[in-house]
């Protein structure tokens, strides 16, 4: 096929570059606009295609269609039926402000107070902000770690899940601490057709025990028992139970968190008579790095949320039978993100983290 590379005149280059750097206004239009400016920076369209992870042949489409229609064309053809009533340009500006504003009386944007402000309807605004996945009603936490090491041990522990080491275990280990034992104060009310199970929020507390566990990355075996207080010497009888339950002839790989039982004189003096054992620490607020913690979500959301337990060794025996299930039909989580694909992320969320606090000083 014909290499064809557009020329452009500056009113075209300069529209074409605001509609690139506005993807969150118009995907599409924003790919396509990408797509003729690397090919006017004359760019074959292979290159190009790779660039955006696109086919060749939808270069060369968009090419074409530039070529006969300019910036225009790149926009869909309309579409049968009424035509819409609110413009492109009302859009944009309904996502700017959601994106870049907030009201004066509150955090964040509803439905009514939107409308007002544009001057459309709530539905309006509703349809809008679904069409482009906006949810200002919506916030989740992060946290970024301040560990100084923090790209060493990404590298370290990512490097045990994607490749471990032969002739070796590796086990993500934690506590899960404090789990109560609670009682509901009235009877369970099991699920019937159309109504879902029901309990009274009211509970009686029975005590609390703390579960110590190590998934075994490979295989998705977990070694656990339950103590009764969180502190080294429990720890160090952990250490001792693992070390009793795994082959005496495998190295062992330990993943574990920075929380101090973890790193107290007693276990260093545990460590030195051990030699087969070696410890990796996760990064300072990372705990997303430690595979066993979605075993624990696992555990928390099918045995431990809904049920009702009148002593502490009640609650020890469900714990400990939930352990033996999922032995008798392990199932490994595998790990799929490299080292690099983590770090980039990470790397942009601190950027966007830096320009937001500009952006709040400025103002």
């Amino acid at each position: 096929m014909k290499r064809t590379t557009p020329v452009l005149t500056e009113e075209q280059r300069k529209e074409l570059i605001r509609l690139a750097s506005r993807p969150r206004y118009n995907r599409s239009v924003s790919f396509r606009a990408r797509v003729i400016l690397g090919s006017a920076e004359g760019l074959t369209a292979a290159k190009v295609a790779g660039q955006l992870k696109c086919n060749y042949q939808t270069v060369y489409y968009w090419r074409r269609r530039f070529q006969f229609g300019g910036v225009d064309a790149l926009y869909d053809d309309p579409r049968p039926g009424t035509g819409r009533k609110i413009s492109d340009e009302k859009i944009e500006k309904v996502i700017t402000q959601t994106l870049e504003s907030i009201p004066k009386n509150a955090t964040h944007w509803s439905t009514r107070s939107m409308a007002k402000n544009i001057g459309l309807s709530q539905s309006a605004i509703s349809r809008i902000w679904r069409t482009f996945g906006l949810r200002p009603h919506r916030a989740s936490t992060f946290s970024l770690s301040q560990d100084p090491l923090f790209v060493e041990k990404v590298r370290d522990v990512v490097g045990l899940y994607m490749s471990p080491p032969s002739n070796a275990v590796v086990l993500s280990v934690d506590e899960k601490s404090q789990i109560q034992a609670l009682n509901r104060t009235q009877p369970i009310l099991p699920m019937m057709p159309s109504t879902p199970e029901r309990y009274t929020p009211d509970y009686l507390r029975h005590g609390t025990t703390t579960l110590f566990a190590a998934l075994d990355v490979k295989s998705g075996k977990v070694i656990g028992r339950c103590y009764q207080r969180h502190r080294s010497i429990e720890f160090r009888k952990f250490l001792n139970y693992i070390d009793e339950n795994t082959d005496p002839n495998l190295e062992l790989h330990l993943i574990l968190d920075n929380y101090g039982t973890h790193k107290s004189p007693m276990i260093h003096r545990w460590l030195l008579k051990h030699t087969r054992f070696n410890l990796h620490f996760i990064p300072t607020h990372s705990s997303w790095l430690n595979l066993v913690e979605r075993w624990f979500g696992l555990l928390t959301q099918r045995q431990i949320k809904r049920g009702s337990h009148t002593s502490v060794n009640q609650l020890k025996s469900a714990i400990t039978s939930y352990i033996e299930s999922t032995n008798d039909d392990p199932k490994p989580f595998v790990w799929t993100k490299s080292a690099d694909v983590i770090l980039d992320k990470v790397a942009r969320l601190s950027k966007r983290v830096l320009n937001s606090q500009k952006i709040c000083e400025e103002n």
